[in-house]
């Protein structure tokens, strides 16, 4: 070990040792029979607005990203600020949507997004699809925890070569798929409740401490570069940065809650108030977002990459060590200590939600659907708990042996890749018109060609559009949808127009929709 502050790791360490045990004592909280999937992997739909809320929150606002949107405002500018509009945006779909699909799913004791589509449209490869989509577009984003892991366990200083350098990260992963196999959600419910009392506590302090030890929000913005404060002016023929920004942020918007590990903690609310509460105070978490942002504008005022901290992690982590290299600066080691536990459960929260929400998913729709038609209650609860270890197993491998920036392209694919579910799942929700065949068609076009133009655009989030001599810079996954829109629409005409038999009928009810 090098540089490590003992003061700051034994803070870390001791909150860390404490959620490991909340998240082992949380199976005896609100009591149910964790042999059955719903108790394991919902926690029982018992989870009232308050612990609805948290969990939510903690799903949503991960340890990864309040390290890299920071990042992003440091290294890219105003870009990074998309993240706040986006939230915004996507409550009101939270807040119209999902109490339906809640309340369907209830009823008819659907576990997954694609439970509900099996049961909808009545098409097992239509369910399959939105399967296999949820449980690839998962994995990269739980490999993208433990990077948020290996960054505060590397700003504290903790090193070395070869196992040595892994060990933390293997006994995180051990913690995690302890507590996760013997609680199931109940742990990532109650750990979630620490988790953001310590970001909310991290976040409001340092927005008070740093303008003060920065000299005050106008000098910190005068030293902050113009073409990072504003997005760039659009050339004549093009919608340039502001097109890429609005439908990046649209797009986003459209499918944060239909990743799994969203629908996963949504499905485990009490009711469908719960969750319409929750879409109005969920807006607290961008409020800390926007906050957090802003320090990557504080580490550019600090000359961060001029400082001996920030050289320390940057050939490893990059952009990402802005924030611990900010903290790490500034403040005394007690508060880095709390801020970076913050992060590292930050990492843990939904890193068991998402192998919690993968493994509902194969265990219903693959497992069930394909293998073992007639599982019994156990046997469906213990195949979910298993599935649940091998998700964060290669997880955990992902981060190991491949190099971190392929997980972040695969998280961007998985953006582009889950959008696609947004027909079949979110509308849904409001109408069995569409021709399932059609789905799946709009499905595999939407996914083909999404992956192809990210590749075009060398993987990143903004594909050039261009249409009649002028371009339009804007998200790939955004682009996609109106397309996968655009084939279901037409296609759902013809399939109709040629015969009106499903393959499967509906077997959900107009009032299964309703409170």
């Amino acid at each position: 070990m090098a540089h490590v502050d003992w003061t700051a790791l034994a803070i870390f360490v001791l909150l860390f040792g404490f959620i490991t045990w909340l998240g082992f004592a949380a199976a005896r909280w609100r009591r149910g029979d964790l042999n059955l999937l719903h108790e394991w992997g919902l926690g029982g739909r018992r989870f009232g607005t308050v612990v609805t809320w948290f969990l939510v929150g903690g799903d949503l606002y991960t340890a990864y990203t309040f390290i890299a949107v920071p990042a992003l405002a440091f290294g890219a500018g105003a870009t990074a600020f998309f993240a706040i509009p986006f939230t915004i945006v996507g409550y009101p779909f939270l807040f119209l949507f999902f109490p339906r699909l809640w309340n369907v799913c209830r009823k008819r004791g659907y576990i997954t997004a694609a439970d509900f589509v099996r049961g909808r449209f009545g098409n097992r490869w239509l369910a399959l699809a939105v399967t296999i989509t949820g449980i690839v577009a998962t994995m990269p984003y739980i490999a993208l925890q433990l990077v948020g892991i290996q960054v505060v366990v590397g700003a504290l200083g903790v090193s070395g070569s070869g196992f040595a350098a892994d060990l933390p990260l293997i006994i995180a992963f051990v913690v995690l798929a302890a507590f996760t196999y013997s609680s199931g959600l109940r742990a990532p419910a109650s750990i979630a409740i620490v988790k953001d009392v310590l970001i909310f506590f991290t976040a409001l302090y340092a927005i008070v401490v740093l303008p003060i030890k920065l000299g005050g929000f106008g000098k910190i913005f005068a030293q902050v570069p113009v073409q990072k404060i504003l997005l760039a002016a659009p050339s004549a023929h093009s919608t340039g940065a502001y097109g890429a920004y609005a439908t990046l942020a649209l797009g986003s918007a459209f499918a944060v809650f239909l990743y799994p590990h969203a629908f996963t903690a949504i499905l485990s609310a009490s009711s469908g108030k719960a969750i319409r509460r929750n879409a109005v105070m969920l807006q607290g978490y961008s409020i800390t977002l926007g906050v957090l942002a802003l320090f990557g504008f504080f580490a550019i005022a600090a000359h961060l990459d001029q400082l001996p901290e920030f050289a320390r992690g940057f050939w490893q982590f990059g952009n990402n060590f802005a924030v611990p290299a900010l903290l790490l600066h500034i403040f005394p080691s007690w508060f880095v200590g709390i801020a970076f536990a913050a992060i590292g459960i930050g990492a843990l929260v939904p890193a068991a939600i998402m192998s919690i929400a993968a493994a509902n998913l194969y265990t219903r729709n693959i497992h069930k659907e394909f293998i073992n038609r007639n599982p019994t209650d156990l046997e469906e609860a213990q195949m979910a708990k298993w599935v649940s270890l091998v998700v964060k197993l290669g997880a955990l491998a992902f981060i190991l042996f491949v190099p971190t920036q392929y997980a972040i392209q695969l998280q961007l694919l998985g953006g582009i890749w889950i959008i696609q579910t947004v027909p079949a799942v979110m509308l849904g929700a409001c109408t069995a018109w569409f021709n399932s065949w059609a789905l799946l068609l709009g499905w595999i076009v939407g996914t083909l060609v999404g992956t192809a133009m990210a590749i075009a655009a060398h993987l990143t989030p903004a594909y050039p559009l261009m249409l009649a001599g002028y371009t339009f810079p804007g998200y790939t996954a955004f682009y996609t949808l109106l397309l996968n829109l655009a084939v279901t629409i037409a296609l759902t005409l013809v399939f109709n127009a040629i015969s009106a038999h499903r393959a499967s009928p509906d077997e959900t009810l107009a009032s299964d929709y309703q409170a």
